[in-house]
């Protein structure tokens, strides 16, 4: 068991109709609010204007068109720039969690004299941050329950995580049912996302039963009831343990105790969706099952055969290798069902640029011995390849 020093300060609202308490929460943070959102389907189902509606005695400033992968040079300069010449005191987050992915930046940068990208490749230290309050409308990133975000930049094809004690959120409210109108294919990407950031806590090399068990558990959840959510997209109960589930992916509740994993899945995806712009979870599907087939061995052998012995309940009797290899295809064939497609070219990325990715993929670290399994930038390649 590892030493770990852990604080997640973030209010959690969660259920039915909890909106309603918005405005006591947001009143002591200021009267002068940026709302910011992406392509305008809260207003389809109506939170735009409830908003709109319960903080009436406030002042509201608005960046809409956050878009899937927050783009660095449209929504996160833009956002900043309102911010200082508007005054605000606070940055209220309706949608995703790329929509609160860029108001975490847009928060950070609004404090900050200097160019805002220099917070997020860590070149400055972020010193300050303003207050964020998020409503969300879909069960993936976990960004509503941690302190970074991802954030892309496209002309340097940079997808790069931003992390910081600032960026956390001070409450976010969590009602289920904002997650009715959420489609088929972004209801199982966002299942996949989740999926897998437990996975990258799971698999390392120094554990802990309740860690591992914790880790199991929200594996079970996600997978049992994403096919209920897609099938029944109002059934209450598989959307609010979705959300919950999802919640927890990157706050380190996961894999308190535990040893660094590196993240490595995580790395090669934000390549792809970098170049591509991908559905981040479609691509973090497809690389699962090959970076687990590359990284299988005598050495890993044992994490993957408790994954499918307690997750799958595969029968611990047959050959470690057996089971390993089942629990493979069970990843692989449960992000089929749900509709996911699994091969790089389903998602329209052939073999022209993926050398290209594999070079800016190990440039972020994925070699050092510090990962579960170092990648060399051939074996990235590799990955990449299989994945087609």
């Amino acid at each position: 068991m590892h030493n770990f020093n852990y604080m997640t300060p973030t209010r959690l609202i969660f259920g039915r109709d909890v909106v309603e308490k918005l405005a006591d929460v947001m009143r002591p943070l200021g009267r002068r609010v940026l709302l910011t959102y992406g392509g305008g389907s809260i207003k389809k189902i109506g939170l735009y204007q409830k908003v709109m509606e319960l903080l009436k005695d406030f002042e509201i400033y608005e960046l809409p068109g956050i878009e899937p992968n927050p783009k660095y040079t449209t929504s996160v300069l833009g956002g900043v720039k309102i911010c200082k010449e508007q005054h605000i005191d606070v940055i209220l987050s309706v949608g995703g969690g790329s929509v609160l992915d860029c108001s975490k930046a847009i928060a950070a940068g609004a404090c900050y004299d200097g160019e805002p990208w220099d917070l997020i490749t860590h070149k400055a230290p972020t010193e300050a941050a303003l207050p964020i309050v998020d409503i969300m409308t879909l069960s993936a990133t976990g960004s509503e329950y941690d302190a970074g975000g991802v954030i892309s930049r496209t002309e340097t094809n940079d997808k790069l995580a931003y992390m910081d004690p600032h960026l956390y959120p001070v409450a976010s409210f969590l009602d289920p049912t904002y997650t009715f109108t959420v489609n088929k294919k972004h209801t199982a990407a966002g299942t996949a996302d989740a999926i897998n950031h437990i996975l990258e806590q799971y698999f390392c090399a120094d554990h802990n039963t309740l860690a591992d068990g914790f880790c199991e558990s929200g594996l079970c959840t996600l997978m049992q009831f994403a096919p209920v959510a897609i099938a029944e997209p109002e059934n209450y109960e598989a959307r609010a343990e979705l959300m919950l589930a999802c919640c927890y992916g990157c706050n380190g509740i996961y894999a308190l105790g535990n040893s660094r994993g590196g993240w490595p899945m995580h790395s090669i995806e934000h390549a792809l969706s970098a170049y591509y712009d991908i559905t981040h979870g479609e691509g973090l599907a497809i690389i699962t099952p090959r970076w687990m087939e590359h990284i299988l061995s005598e050495r890993t052998l044992e994490r993957f055969v408790s994954l499918g012995t307690h997750l799958f309940g595969i029968d611990a009797a047959k050959p470690a290798m057996e089971i390993a290899r089942e629990t493979i295809q069970r990843f692989y064939d449960f992000f089929l069902s749900i509709g996911i497609p699994m091969h790089l070219r389903e998602v329209g990325i052939d073999e022209s640029r993926l050398a290209e990715m594999a070079h800016h993929i190990v440039l972020e670290g994925l070699d050092k011995p510090y990962n579960y399994v170092p990648l060399t930038e051939g074996e990235i390649l590799d990955i990449l390849k299989a994945s087609l």
